[in-house]
């Protein structure tokens, strides 16, 4: 056999895998039938994820939406550990498989003429990207950009409001556990040449990601306010202020109709007025706390050290690997191969394995206030022109210790204008998968609370 038949022959192979791999992928996921819809929505999954992750976004919309109103993409370009190459690289996939999917869509004759984008976690910073490039491209002057959604996304990275050393122990040692994602996470990475971090510029209201936002006919955002062990609520819903840290000492205030699930989001919360507690009733109400939390800290002492020691491991491992990719994606030798898309029971339980480690990692580190009177950031921050992000009373809670870039960014978010939706899941600790059902597990129905909410509230 000569050497071109042997490779026209390896063509041909390589061609019938794919196509064998697209029908067993489009029996497990849901895809919009072939109709003449001219709405693409698109849905973007988080850290260590993959499509299956918004498999429940996905069906709640193709089950309001007639095929001939709207379709949907799962993007699966960036799943699973290729999730650690960064928001640059990772929005420049996606924004690859959405130019790929309006060409085949145009192709078989569908002209899309608008466009919603969804992201989940890591996800919704994925998909700020994916904006800017879109609008620098110029497809929003001939597609209409309609819904832009996050959920549970960290639009001031995962840099937690500490002062001291504990700044320094997670802050700055956490950073180089994830990759170039980590780095941008915790905001220590330089964007290209502009010697500032990737998501301040991705903040900033002169840059393309934010004028793309601006395009956006409606910007929504879900926030878990307790529980989210990966995505607190301060970075999820772009504020200084968390109201939320003792749900004791506020009155939630529901949005009507939806079960306590989600508050308002012009005042999701009143602080109540009652006499401070005597010595012996905080001592009690301390005593019972501790008592109730024992059995949950007793498993982290027993999983953490061994789980901590495997995810530091792997992330070494990952990092060396995502590291090749970025400078192979950089050099321009990189292939879209199919080996990203397909699903390993193992590797996903040791991905998953990876989240609940990290979870626990970043929720012993608490949060710190910054000291009265109010620093610069804030006053400059409150003296900005746009404050209709603002909810109600929010003055009353205490500033928490965010740095220079973090103002900087709920700034220029603000600017643009978000509805923030805080939501209440109360029925299970992992309120992070819990928001978007990540799975079809007991407890996750206040999720779907969520998602139907979305769902009724999304503009065809």
């Amino acid at each position: 056999m000569s050497f071109e038949s042997f490779k026209d022959h390896g063509r041909t192979a390589l061609i019938a895998v794919q196509e064998e791999f697209q029908a067993r992928w489009n029996t497990e996921l849901p895809e919009t039938e072939r109709g003449m819809a001219d709405h693409l929505c698109v849905l973007i999954h988080g850290l260590w994820g993959n499509p299956k992750h918004l498999k429940n976004l996905a069906t709640s919309l193709q089950a309001e939406y007639p095929k001939d109103k709207l379709h949907v993409l799962l993007t699966k370009s960036n799943s699973n550990n290729f999730t650690y190459d960064g928001i640059e690289l990772g929005g420049e996939r996606t924004t690859n498989e959405i130019e790929e999917e309006i060409k085949i869509l145009e192709k078989d004759g569908r002209q899309i003429t608008k466009i919603s984008i969804v992201g989940y976690s890591l996800g919704g910073l994925v998909a700020r990207y994916v904006v800017g490039l879109l609008y620098s491209k110029g497809y929003f002057d001939r597609i209409q950009p309609v819904n832009f959604t996050t959920f549970a996304t960290p639009h001031l990275g995962v840099r937690s409001p500490l002062l001291g050393p504990h700044n320094y122990l997670w802050n700055v040692l956490g950073a180089r556990t994830l990759s170039t994602s980590g780095r941008q996470l915790f905001t220590v990475d330089s964007f290209r040449d502009t010697g500032r971090p990737l998501l301040t510029v991705l903040a900033d209201p002169s840059s393309v990601f934010v004028r793309g936002l601006a395009k956006f006919k409606h910007r929504t955002l879900y926030s878990n306010i307790i529980n989210d062990r990966s995505v607190p609520y301060y970075t999820s819903c772009i504020t200084y202020k968390d109201p939320f840290v003792d749900l004791d000492a506020v009155d939630l205030r529901p949005l009507p109709g939806y079960d306590g699930v989600l508050l308002r989001p012009d005042e999701p919360v009143r602080p109540k007025l009652r006499a401070p507690l005597g010595f012996w009733a905080r001592l009690r109400a301390t005593s019972w706390s501790t008592l109730t939390a024992v059995p949950f800290y007793f498993l982290l002492a027993v999983l953490i050290p061994v789980g901590s020691m495997l995810f530091l491991i792997n992330s070494g491992i990952q990092t060396i690997r995502s590291a090749q990719r970025v400078r192979l994606h950089e050099s321009g030798g990189a292939a879209f191969g199919i080996e990203r898309y397909r699903s390993n029971p193992l590797l996903e339980e040791a991905q998953n394995l990876e989240e609940r480690v990290y979870e626990h990692l970043n929720f012993d580190q608490g949060q710190d206030y910054l000291p009265t009177p109010p620093s610069e950031d804030e006053d400059r921050l409150s003296e900005a022109k746009h404050t209709g992000n603002k909810f109600k009373g929010q003055e009353r809670f205490p500033t928490l210790a965010l740095t220079s870039d973090q103002f900087y960014m709920i700034e220029g978010l603000d600017g643009v204008g978000f509805t923030k939706y805080p939501v209440h899941i109360s029925k299970v600790r992992h309120t992070h998968a819990a928001i978007v059902v990540r799975t079809n597990r007991w407890g996750f129905d206040e999720g779907r609370i969520v998602v139907g909410h979305w769902v009724k509230n999304f503009r065809i």
